[in-house]
Formats: structure tokens, sequence, C-alpha cells
């Protein structure tokens, strides 16, 4: 059927009526945004679960109770973080040295926290300290996609979030469970899991020849301090360099 609109040309009866909206009650929950999250965390997930299971082999050979490996990953969630301090309490036993070496490791959240930050406006403040909290590489590339597509918020991030920490708790608890019925892991060569977690993030960061020389001056820094300092000194003062170095030369 035609008819005319207000002596325009005729026009079909269909464009005059108003489009059907959806109803109210299909609008996204705060559980449907949150299981969306948990859904987009899944991969996060299965990585961290083996992941995890070295750290908590790696923590039981050094000493740790299954309670102290499993708490450690619960409350810090700091993956390679946690692989370098551990590393340093063992070689060294400086309680320093470990807090530098896992500080120095984490300052690249920093910047993640920066990038986020503007994406988090009138959100709680309890909310955002959760979030931070389960800030790693891999929840910040899976937050910022989102991000970035427009679908993300508070409630998913907190299910990509909450997933992973469970992935790398869980993971955690059973590498220590494992390591304390196996008895001593280096014969499955865990001692391997810290060098090939930083050689697997390395080559991911190295994007162009940047990144590329910057590896390669805090690996002959690290190397020419070896001969001359202690544990894991080297490579606490190589990162320091290099990334000075870089920053400062690329300015």
């Amino acid at each position: 059927m035609m008819i005319p609109v207000d002596g325009a040309k005729p026009c079909s009866i269909l464009t005059r009526m108003p489009r059907p909206t959806a109803p109210a009650g299909l609008a996204p929950t705060r559980r449907s945004r949150f299981a969306r999250g948990a859904r987009l965390g899944v991969p996060i997930f299965l990585g961290y679960m083996p992941v995890g299971a070295a750290f908590g082999l790696a923590a039981t050979a050094a000493g740790f109770t299954v309670a102290q490996a499993t708490a450690c990953s619960a409350l810090v969630l700091a993956g390679a973080g946690q692989f370098i301090g551990l590393a340093a309490l063992v070689s060294s036993g400086n309680l320093a040295a470990a807090l530098i070496a896992t500080g120095v490791v984490n300052l690249r959240y920093l910047l993640f926290s920066a990038t986020m930050a503007p994406h988090l406006k009138g959100v709680p403040r309890w909310q955002q300290v959760a979030l931070a909290f389960t800030l790693t590489d891999e929840t910040f590339a899976v937050n910022i996609a989102d991000v970035r597509e427009g679908r993300a918020d508070r409630f998913s991030m907190t299910g990509v979030g909450a997933v992973s920490w469970i992935g790398w708790t869980l993971g955690t608890a059973i590498g220590a469970m494992a390591g304390s019925a196996l008895g001593d892991p280096s014969r499955w060569g865990v001692e391997f899991a810290m060098p090939a977690m930083f050689v697997a993030l390395l080559v991911g960061q190295v994007t162009g020849r940047r990144e590329l020389l910057a590896a390669a001056l805090a690996a002959v820094t690290a190397l020419a301090l070896s001969t001359v300092l202690q544990g894991q000194w080297p490579v606490v003062v190589a990162a320091i360099v290099a990334a000075t170095v870089m920053t400062a030369v690329t300015e």
C-alpha cells in the first residue's frame, strides 16, 4: 500500500512504522556479562594450568609446602615474577634480591594499568583493586581487545580475571601435590620452566628491531655482569640498563 506523506512522493506504509525494539528483559545482566568474560578467559585458564603446575613443582623442590606454594600463587598471581622471585630466593637466599627482581619484572604492569584506567572510569574503587590484582599479560591482552570491540565492562573483565586466577592457583596446587608425591622434580626438567617461560615471552614481545636490540643488550649485559655479580643481580641490573638505554635512544 502506498500513501503520500506531506506532499512528498508516495512511500511504503512500512517505512512509517517504528522499528521493533528488544524486550527489556533481554538486556545483558551482570551475570551474563560475567559469564561472557569467563568464556573469554578459558584459553588463559588452559594455558595457566601447566605453567602453574610447573611453579608448584619448582616451589616444592625449593622447600615450600603444598599449602605455601598454593598460597603464593593465590595471593600473588605474578606469573613470571613468581618464578624469578623463587629463583632469587633459592640461589642467594636474599629476600631483598627477590623483591627487587620481582619488582623489575612486573614494572610492565604500570603501563598495562595506565592503558586500562581510562576504560574504568566510574567503576567502584574496590572493584578497580580487584581488577588490578588479576591484571596479567594475558588478561590485559584479552580485555583490551574486548575494549576495542566496545564490549568490555567491569563484569566481563572480572570474569576473565576470575577464571585466570582459578587456572593459575589450581595448576600450582596440582603441581605442588605432584611434586611432593614424585620426589625430586629435577628429574622432569622442571628447572627449565622459568627459562622456557621467559623465552616464550621474549618471542611474543619481539615485533621489530627495537625489541630485538633491547633483548640483545640485556643478554650481553647480563652475561658480562655474571662474572662480577652473583645470584639474580646480573639479570636485574641488565634489565634496568637495557630499558634505560633503549628509552633514551628511541626518544
